[in-house]
Order: C-alpha cells, then sequence, then structure tokens
C-alpha cells in the first residue's frame, strides 16, 4: 500500500472541541501522521496539557485557542490566527457541541431559550466555522472539512431507555442541529467542490463512560449489532484519518456512520 495516502506532514488541522474525548481522539490520530494542530476549547485552561503532550508525543506543532464557536466574531478571529499560525489550513473538524445540555429535557417542558442555545451551539458554531475557514481553504483551492454529526440526526430515540435508568434524555433539539449538520455538510460539499475541497459528516452513535448507569449501557449494547458502545482511544480514530488525508481525496458529500451497527438494527 502507498504510504503516502495516509501522511499529514506539515499539513494543518483546526479541531474545535480537541482538548478532551472524542477531539482529543481525533487530534492524537492527526498527529501520529504527521499533522500540525490548533485545538480549541471554551476554558482556556483546559487547553495546556493537551496542547503540551501532543507536541511532546508526536513532535509536532501544536497551538490552543479560546473559542466560543456560537459567537461569530470569535469564529473569525480564531480562522485568522489559525491562518497565521503556519501560513495554510488544511483540515477543519467541527467537534465542538453538547449532547443533552442543562435544563429539562423532555421537550413539553425544555424551554425556548434552552432550544435555541442546543441549536446555536451544535449547528450555527460549526456553520460560521465553515464559513470562515471555508474561505480560507478556497484561495488555497484545497482542503478538507468534517463536520462531527450524530447517529441523534439520522433516527429517533426510543426514551425507555434512558428514563428507566434515570438519564438525561437526548432532546429533539439535539437532533434537529445534528440533522441539519448532515443537511449543511451535503449543501456545502456541493458548494466548495469548484475549489477542491472535500465537506463530509461523521456520525458517531453512543461512546462508553465510567459515569454512565449500568443499566443504561447494558440496554444499549443489546441495541446495538456488534454488542457494545464504542470506546474513546480506540474507535473514532481511523475515521477521522481516512477523511482528512489524500485516501478520501474522491469523497465529498457523505456521512459516515461510526455506530457498531446501532442504526441498522431493530
Amino acid at each position: 500500500m502507498d504510504e503516502k495516502i495516509w501522511n499529514l506532514s506539515g499539513k494543518v488541522a483546526i479541531i474545535t472541541g480537541g482538548a478532551r474525548g472524542l477531539g482529543y481522539d481525533m487530534a492524537c490520530a492527526l498527529a501520529s501522521a504527521g499533522c500540525n494542530l490548533i485545538l480549541t476549547s471554551r476554558f482556556k485552561n483546559s487547553l495546556e496539557e493537551p496542547v503540551q503532550h501532543l507536541k511532546t508525543k508526536y513532535k509536532v506543532e501544536v497551538m490552543g485557542l479560546e473559542l466560543d464557536h456560537r459567537h461569530f466574531n470569535q469564529v473569525s478571529e480564531m480562522a485568522e490566527k489559525s491562518l497565521a499560525f503556519m501560513g495554510r489550513i488544511d483540515i477543519l473538524i467541527n467537534n465542538a457541541g453538547g449532547g443533552s445540555g442543562t435544563g429539562e429535557s423532555d421537550f413539553f417542558l425544555r424551554s425556548p431559550e434552552e432550544m435555541a442555545e442546543m441549536v446555536s451551539n451544535n449547528l450555527l458554531g460549526a456553520m460560521y466555522c465553515c464559513r470562515e475557514i471555508g474561505k480560507i481553504m478556497s484561495k488555497q483551492n484545497s482542503g478538507k472539512i468534517i463536520n462531527i454529526a450524530s447517529i441523534a440526526g439520522m433516527v429517533g430515540r426510543d426514551r425507555s431507555m434512558y428514563r428507566k435508568n434515570k438519564k438525561t434524555e437526548q432532546t429533539i433539539d439535539y437532533a434537529a442541529a445534528k440533522a441539519g449538520i448532515i443537511g449543511m455538510t451535503r449543501d456545502l460539499a456541493a458548494y466548495l467542490a469548484p475549489y477542491d475541497i472535500c465537506v463530509n459528516s461523521i456520525s458517531p452513535g453512543g461512546f462508553y463512560s465510567k459515569n454512565l448507569p449500568d443499566g443504561f449501557v447494558a440496554d444499549y449494547n443489546k441495541a446495538t449489532a456488534l454488542g457494545r458502545m464504542g470506546e474513546y482511544g480506540r474507535d473514532i480514530k481511523g475515521i477521522i484519518l481516512f477523511l482528512s488525508s489524500p485516501a478520501s481525496d474522491y469523497i465529498t458529500g457523505q456521512n459516515l456512520v461510526v455506530d457498531g451497527g446501532f442504526t441498522i438494527w431493530k
């Protein structure tokens, strides 16, 4: 196999929400292929440790930027600083967002303000980043944009799994925002194709964490074809490297599902 198709040496990637969780897994995957990184987080103090670790372990250049992508002016400033970092931006991964958020999760009880906040955090912020970084990539006539959607944007959810295990349930506004990410990805891919920019999305399923109720994990596993939740440090890395690398240069406008078969099995 031609190893060059996986090589990201000299490339520069922005990963929003890249300081922890799946975002950090993505950062490790790209850094292992030689990619220089810009990680963003709403909280500046959460960037220092992951930035230093990536620099030390993978010997790549890494910069951390404070960013609340819900605010367009902050996104515009982030784009300027990112371009100044190494003179180009090759990859944008829109990972920042949130799940159930705060407040009441039941649709009939949820406030309009909480709904608007969820959509802003999970759709508008990514759209702002696509606009500002897409402009830079269009001048380069190259780039990869990867939007992190969710299976929440693809299928309705059985809330009994949440309620009987006393877990905050998925909100309707979260599903709406993630479905919006998938739709935005398709049309943005068409818009940016003349500039040789590929735009794709990834829809992860549930990933295991220790704070999940045991009953919920057991029920989720039973509802998944492969019989388990996703694992941090493992299950997102291959797909993010594929979509970021030359290996996927002829793929655009697609939504790749990483869910262990949750969405195919009833």
